[in-house]
């Protein structure tokens, strides 16, 4: 089993930063793509960003410029940092890990999301 602990939510002003980390532990082979969903009242869950075990990321229109994910593979955690922070970034935010073994093959987990909300 692989387990996966977010942390780094909170309350924060417009404008302002935060950083959430993922960090995945338990029976890993190896971990390709780590991503970053979120999911506002209401509405459905959207990715945020990603990126490969090569480095490449994606990021949605919305947070380019403002957000910037990374990933620590020696501690199997991925970041995003959270920049110029607007109240329609307030949602539940969730990381993802895509895992690769030679029995299951690529599977993915959740982590269990952490609340970001963002005062006007």
């Amino acid at each position: 089993q692989v387990q996966l602990v977010e942390s780094g939510g909170g309350l924060v002003q417009a404008g302002g930063s935060l950083r959430l980390s993922c960090a995945a532990s338990g029976s890993i082979f190896s971990i390709d793509t780590m991503g970053w969903y979120r999911q506002a009242p209401g509405k459905q869950r959207e990715l945020v960003a990603k990126i490969s075990s090569g480095g490449s990321t994606n990021y949605a229109d919305s947070v380019k410029g403002r957000f910037t994910i990374s990933r620590d593979n020696a501690k199997n955690t991925v970041y995003l940092q959270m920049n110029s922070l607007k109240p329609e970034d307030t949602a539940v935010y969730s990381c993802n890990v895509v895992l690769y073994d030679p029995t299951r093959g690529i599977h993915d987990y959740w982590g269990q999301g952490t609340q970001v909300t963002v005062s006007s």
